[in-house]
Order: structure tokens, then sequence, then C-alpha cells
């Protein structure tokens, strides 16, 4: 199968996703009139452990880059890596001219410990800056600005009440500021929620108290508690609650408890070089045409938003990947490959679609030849399931093929090869042995050589056999399908 046949090309990434196992969590009750108390965990690390600033990360050719799973961070939707600081990370790779590294990271501690330890290089999530957090992170220029709201339910008859009578109910109930006294309010440590609530009890001489939630919880799941009734208050940036309300109409977040407040993205305290040139791509990007369009996609737009977070396809709720995953998983057991591996193959193929046709005449989901399918015994390859045991049967040829290679580098060897052909592949591992390379290991040896079979030099050597290969193809074919895969298999359960 040749060249320029799959759709997704995620421009200048290469993705590899770590989750991080939760810190140990527990529910615990303050009295928010104690002088003493600290909205800081002794959890999290406040100094950096490692030094790298930005000559160093262009001299590695990579931004490593640390955030959330979360509905609006990073996601996954009908086979698709979403979200809006996955978006902007990638602008901003493409600004620095940089490949793309996601790391996830379970809570907030492990936000900003991962950074410290350096495993990732910019914190890219909804933080606000406060004093306590500048301590020991260094903000970029912010994006964005919100306002913290007390999240609440609407009365239980609100549905048939006038707006007007929505209002009058709830000055008789415990919403607003002045009657929180006695009330519990559900908020995770060390965010900027409990520091404003700290503010807040100072400010109206009153006394509520806080249960701090497990760290591994979001904001979201707390808000959805609210919805469901489980507890009855909770406090969320406006944007994240507005956005919330979309998928629970019970929700009231009316009443703020801030002013307006800077969200941005931060570096370790010792990369002022990197603070600078992200803050510089900020101050350009922040208001553009091309912002706008990212932050309305999944801040904004209702019934999208609304749809996806309902939809059997969104990986935070569903759970399922494709409308052919029970098919996929069949012929994928055939195969020995884990469901969702050949899945990542298929959305790099045709992103699901089942019309999908290449320019050079491949078809369907797996986007097959007509050609390789006659000599795989298939003379229709129309339907979607007949285009899968077409495509899975290309792959068990191209198994045989590569069953000198060792079995945790030949799925590697037979992606390129499904891509190129097994021709161009052969050509890179003779190249690679010449050169001094291992021929039977695929990251930086034999891919090197794929890539080199697009110059005179190399593809015109005495050992090459089938000359010129647009190697970034299958080179990108390889890394991006791996990639996703990563994602899919933290996301979606392997059953």
């Amino acid at each position: 199968m040749g060249p320029n046949r799959h759709t997704d090309r995620l421009k200048h990434t290469t993705l590899f996703a770590v989750f991080v196992v939760a810190v140990v969590a527990c529910t615990q009750v303050i009295d928010l009139n104690e002088e003493d108390s600290d909205t800081e965990s002794q959890d999290i690390l406040k100094e950096s452990l490692v030094y790298r600033d930005l000559e160093d990360i262009q001299e590695s050719g990579k931004l490593v880059a640390i955030t959330s799973y979360s509905s609006t961070s990073f996601f996954l939707y009908r086979g698709e890596l979403m979200g809006f600081e996955y978006e902007l990370l990638q602008w901003l790779a493409e600004y620095l001219e940089l490949e793309l590294e996601v790391k996830i990271a379970s809570d907030m501690d492990e936000l900003i410990n991962m950074l410290n330890r350096g495993e990732g290089d910019i914190v890219a999530h909804n933080l606000t800056i406060t004093t306590e957090r500048k301590k020991y992170l260094a903000f970029t220029e912010h994006h964005a600005t919100t306002r913290q709201v007390l999240v609440q339910r609407k009365p239980e008859n609100w549905q048939k009440m006038r707006a007007a009578d929505i209002q009058d109910k709830l000055v008789d109930s415990p919403v607003d500021l002045v009657d929180l006294k006695g009330e519990v309010i559900y908020v995770r440590k060390n965010t900027s929620y409990v520091e404003r609530l700290m503010h807040l009890e100072k400010e109206l001489g009153g006394r509520f108290s806080i249960v701090y939630e497990p760290p591994n919880r979001n904001t979201e799941d707390i808000i959805r508690d609210v919805a469901e009734g489980k507890i009855d208050y909770t406090v969320a940036d406006h944007n994240i609650a507005l956005l919330n309300s979309m998928y629970y109409p019970n929700l009231d977040i009316s009443v703020d408890i801030s002013l307006l407040q800077r969200i941005a993205w931060a570096v370790r305290k010792n990369s002022p070089e990197l603070r600078d040139e992200v803050s510089k791509w900020v101050a350009e990007a922040r208001g553009s045409e091309r912002y706008n369009v990212i932050y309305n996609k999944y801040f904004k737009s209702r019934r999208a938003n609304t749809a996806r977070v309902k939809s059997e396809f969104f990986s935070k709720a569903g759970g399922k990947i494709s409308p052919y995953d029970e098919i996929i998983k069949q012929y994928a057991d055939s195969i020995g490959w884990d469901w969702r591996l050949l899945a990542a193959q298929i959305y790099q193929e045709s992103k699901f679609k089942p019309s999908t046709r290449s320019w050079a005449g491949a078809v369907g989901l797996m986007q097959v030849l007509p050609t390789t399918a006659e000599q795989m015994g298939y003379c229709s390859i129309e339907k979607p399931e007949l285009n899968i045991q077409a495509g899975v049967a290309y792959i068990k040829y191209l198994t045989k093929f590569w069953e000198d290679i060792p079995d945790n580098e030949r799925v590697k060897f037979v992606l390129a090869s499904y891509n190129a052909g097994p021709g161009h592949v052969s050509d890179a591992r003779r190249l690679a042995m010449k050169y001094g390379k291992n021929p039977n290991v695929w990251d930086d040896n034999v891919e090197e050589f794929i890539l080199k079979k697009s110059t005179p030099e190399f593809y015109n050597d005495d050992v090459v056999r089938y000359g010129y290969c647009r190697g970034e193809e299958p080179h990108a074919y390889v890394t991006e399908i791996t990639a996703r895969y990563n994602y899919y298999s933290q996301f979606i359960k392997a059953s």
C-alpha cells in the first residue's frame, strides 16, 4: 500500500502518554476560622530538582507538557485526541518548531511535582495565578481571565417556575455568601478555591466548613456530585462551571465569590527563557481568531459540548472508540493484537469513515487497495466488515513476512510496511546494517534510514532495491499510531 494514504497527520507532534498514580487521598473537614490553616499540601515539591531551560529543550527537539485528563484539557472523542489545552499545546509546539510530548498527571499536586521533578517542562492547565503558587511556579503571561463561582442546585421545581420566581426562591435559600454560615463546601486541596474561601471567610466574618475531596477527583467530578444531589456546594472557575451547566441544567452558578482572576500556564522558576518565549506566544495568540475558535469550541458551543459529553464515544463517559469496536475486537484477536491498536491504525487510515477513498485508489476503513485485497482473496471490500477482514489479512501476511523480527519490535515493521510496502522497509533494514545500526530495531535504527530513503545518496545506494521512498510517510505513520494507541490503552478499557 503506497504512501500519502492516511489523512490524519498530527503535525509536529509525537505523543507519549503517562498516567501517574494518585497520591494517597483522604477526606478532611477543616474549620476556616483556624488561623494556621495551610492551603498548600506538604506533599507539593516546591523546589526544582532539575535545570532545563529553552536552549536545552530546543536541543532535544521536544517540548514536554503536563496536563490533566478532563473534558476540557485532554480527552478522546470518536477516536480523536481533543481538548482545549491540547490544541493550544499543538499550536505552541508549532510556534516553537518542536515536537510535542504530552504527559498526564492524576491530580493538582502531581501537575506541580512532575514539573519540578523534571518530568515535563510546562504545566498546561487551568491555573489561577495566586501569591502562594508564585513561590514555587513561574507563570507565563495569562491567556484568559475568569472568576470563581459557587456551584449549587436550583430549586427542585425550577423547571416550572418563572425566572423571577426562581430568583425569589434563591433569596430565601442558603445561597448568598452572607448566608453560608454552617454550610459545607466541597473542594480539592491545593486549589485556588481553598485560598479564596479562606479570604471570603475573613471578609464575611462568618463560619463555614470545607471538605477536602480526594486529589484524584477533578472539579468536574465534584460539580457532578452537586448536580446529582450528593453534595450541596462546590466552587469552580466560571468557564468550567458554565460548561458543566450545559450538561446539568439544574445547576445554579450565579453567585460570584471572587473578582476576575488571571488564568495561565506555568514553568519551573529556573526556566526564565522558556517562560518569556511562551509569554510572547501567549501575547500574540490571546484574542486572535484562532484562539477564539479554540476557546469557543470547548467552552461556548452548547449543542456540540452537550452532544459530546453524552456520547458513548466520549472517553470519560461511554468508553467506546468507534461504531465498529465489536468488529475490530473480533478481527484484532485473530492476529493477536490489542483491539485498541487496530482501532488506532483504522483511525489513522480513515478516521472511522468507511466512505474514505485515497488518491491512490485505497478504499474503506483500512484504506485497502483493491489489488492488495484481491491478493488476500477479497474481491469486495466496500462494506466495513469486509474491509477490515481484508486489512487484517494483509497484516497477517506482513506479520509472517517479518517473523524474524523480535516480537516486541515486529508491530512497528508491520505498520511501516502496511503504509509503504515491505520492500522499502527491507531497503531501510539493509541500509541500517550497512551503517552499523540494528536492522531488527525500529526506533533510532531502521526508522532513521526509512527517512533517508528520500535522498539520492541513500536511495541510489547499492543495497537499495526499491529506489526512492518518501520516508516521512511511514515514519509518521508508525509514530502516530503507536502514540495514539498509548492513549487509547489508557483511556479505554481492554474488554
